[in-house]
């Protein structure tokens, strides 16, 4: 049995075949280029997916089943982006443009959700009912499945567990609202938060780390820092932690999933990461004093959750 998963990001357009191992055989790439028509993306998707078949060895009549992860609001059961700001897609109805181009009937998800599914079915969540999947990147992206199925709201928009409020009248965010989760726990709010730090410590180690330049800080400079001994990388990890905790803490005391996962390149900080994490959430747990608890993993799959989710979609959908 193989399927077809394409991962459609802002940068990259990836497809790939998916065996039903969860195994990726083939990869096929193209730039996504935006902004630009939907048209003109959608024929490099097309491309994309017909390359990773080819590449696989395989004939199209061999793919059972096709699906793509895609950022903004999805209507899955009509298969139609209905928005995606950074693509600027307006009800796009991405499924049916892809089986005129290559002849293969296509499923349809948030990219978030892809990945989150992708890590319930082969990753962290593996064997779990109730899992949540949070991504620290560029934003705090959320994927949630309840009793095994995606939950999005009742228009197809829920799930957007970054543009929860940690703090009123707090830090801007890119959604407009003051005070989100993004806003404060995202790569990208860390690296502002160094920099910031850098800034009023001119003797910290993070300097030496970047070069003396403030441009080159990544989402590790803090804890490298931090793994030096330097107080001021120390104190921005800290912060951070207890910002991501926060979050984590909410959506354990909302959902109660069996498994929260992180993933994202911070996530790859390991137990420097998720240990201060699971001291804080285990504090903040309203379940504190029931045996069973949520646990808090680091997401296994990596990039490949979105394509491993997408891919294997249908079974929700079909």
């Amino acid at each position: 049995m193989y399927r077809l998963g394409i991962d459609l990001g802002g940068t990259n357009i990836v497809a790939s075949v998916v065996d039903e191992n969860y195994n990726i055989i083939s990869t096929a790439k193209r730039l996504t280029d935006c902004p630009r028509p939907a048209d003109a993306i959608l024929d490099d998707m097309a491309d994309a997916a017909i390359e990773a078949i080819y590449n696989s060895g395989l004939k199209k009549e061999d793919i059972e089943a096709a699906g793509v992860g895609s950022p903004g609001a999805i209507d899955p059961q009509n298969r139609i982006v209905c928005y995606a700001n950074n693509l600027g897609f307006v009800n796009v109805p991405m499924a049916s443009m892809l089986k005129e181009r290559t002849g293969i009937d296509f499923y349809l998800e948030n990219d978030a959700n892809a990945a989150a599914y992708g890590e319930f079915i082969a990753g962290a969540g593996k064997g779990t009912k109730d899992f949540i999947m949070i991504t620290l990147g560029t934003g705090v992206g959320g994927g949630i499945i309840i009793d095994g199925k995606i939950y999005s709201g009742f228009n197809c928009a829920g799930g957007e567990l970054g543009h929860t409020v940690i703090a009123v009248d707090g830090e801007m965010c890119s959604c407009g609202r003051q005070g989100c989760w993004e806003a404060y726990a995202s790569a990208t709010a860390l690296i502002r938060q160094t920099k910031q730090a850098m800034i009023r410590y001119s003797d910290s180690v993070m300097w030496q780390l970047c070069e003396n330049d403030i441009n080159k800080v990544s989402g590790i400079t803090a804890f490298d820092a931090m793994r030096k001994g330097d107080l001021a990388g120390k104190s921005v990890v800290d912060n951070y932690v207890k910002y991501v905790a926060v979050g984590i803490a909410n959506n354990i005391n909302i959902f109660q999933p069996e498994i929260i996962c992180i993933g994202g390149g911070i996530s790859k900080e390991g137990d420097t990461l998720i240990k201060p994490i699971e001291e804080y959430v285990n504090g903040d747990n309203y379940a504190r004093n029931i045996p069973s608890k949520a646990k808090i993993k680091t997401a296994l799959l990596g990039n490949d959750a979105g394509i491993i989710g997408a891919a294997n979609i249908c079974d929700l959908y079909k």
